[in-house]
């Protein structure tokens, strides 16, 4: 017994032929929607290339416009089978390459799907490459005068500005590394030949932080050096001054603001997921129908239309059935050449 079957008069079929060749073209710019989301994500990550240790998250922006590109052909197919779906002469040519377009959605569909687990799913992966990423930016970021590194200050000192956070987790990363360039400290000075001689590396380490650290809500001047010493400067407990730089870290502001991204693609991708089925099952009904009404005498006759012909456990099996004969074809066939191999061996 069909799986879903319902009846269809003639007005019906064509009802449903105009409103699947809407549903088709709404389709196509969802598409198109999707393409669009899946490029704003990729820019987004590019700009960030710098502070990223690696691009394995590239994948889920790659998957989205594979994937919608392949959307809006299927989609404008399913619109030319539509129009031709009630022209007894034109729609058999469409037959043939049904079963292989309904293939390609239901493999489009679970990409779609899978970019979406996948962009929760490599957050972990995400926090990671920013970690390392991050932490490679602040150790790079006193070398302007270095080829390949002169832009990473800027583009430092840019990000957090703009995400208003301060190094990788904190504003301390910067204590622990040299930020300040050798070309612009006075080794002459007592105080820097101190700091560089304490230090085993020698470095010269200072508890302070680049001026894109400072956070313009505080109602203090903006205080850079000599933040662990309270002494150093009036009215001051650093365990308590949180406005005078910004708290959060780079890191977490990056996730955060990539996962916010996600969070608002992940619902358009899945409304187009359920337009793509939607289309699907109604062109599944629309061609059994349409083929229903072709095999009676008058084609303007009640046909009825179904999702399978059979229902979904005999249809499970037949599938099992299919791919088992194939099997043992192709076991037959490697077992055929290969005596036949060996019998050519023996006789030369």
């Amino acid at each position: 017994m069909a799986l879903l079957k319902m009846k269809f008069p003639l007005q019906r079929r064509v009802r449903l032929a105009q409103g699947l060749w809407l549903l088709s073209w709404l389709a196509v710019l969802s598409g198109a929607f999707i393409f669009c989301l899946g490029v704003y994500l990729k820019t987004e990550l590019l700009r960030r290339a710098e502070v990223m240790d690696n691009a394995e998250i590239h994948v889920v922006p790659n998957i989205l416009m594979l994937v919608s590109l392949a959307s809006i052909g299927t989609n404008w197919f399913a619109g030319r089978v539509c129009q031709d779906s009630l022209d007894t002469t034109r729609f058999p040519r469409w037959k043939r390459f049904l079963m292989g377009w309904f293939a390609v959605v239901a493999l489009l569909c679970s990409l779609l799907v899978t970019a979406v687990v996948l962009s929760y799913a490599l957050q972990g992966r995400l926090e990671e490459s920013l970690k390392v990423g991050l932490r490679n930016g602040i150790r790079f970021y006193r070398d302007t005068d270095v080829p390949g590194r002169c832009f990473q200050k800027e583009t430092i000192d840019r990000l957090q500005i703009q995400l208003r956070c301060c190094g990788n987790t904190n504003y301390r990363d910067w204590f622990e590394v040299q930020w300040i360039s050798n070309r612009y400290l006075n080794f002459t000075s007592k105080e820097v030949k101190d700091r560089v001689r304490s230090n085993v590396d020698g470095r010269y380490l200072v508890d302070g932080v680049p001026f894109s650290c400072c956070n313009p809500e505080s109602p203090r001047p903006c205080l850079q050096y000599h933040l662990l010493d309270n002494n150093a400067h009036y009215n001051y407990e650093y365990q308590t001054e949180s406005l005078n730089l910004y708290s959060r870290g780079c890191r977490q502001a990056l996730v955060d603001y990539y996962m916010e991204l996600m969070n608002t693609i992940g619902p358009g991708v899945l409304s187009v997921i359920l337009t793509q089925i939607t289309v699907a099952v109604s062109l599944r009904y629309l061609q059994t129908a349409v083929e229903g009404a072709m095999a009676l005498d008058n084609p303007e006759d009640d046909s009825d239309g179904y999702l399978l012909e059979k229902n979904l456990k005999e249809t499970i099996q037949d599938i099992k059935t299919y791919f088992l004969i194939l099997y043992m074809r192709n076991k037959i066939n490697l077992e055929s050449d290969d005596a036949d191999a060996a019998e050519k061996a023996t006789a030369s």
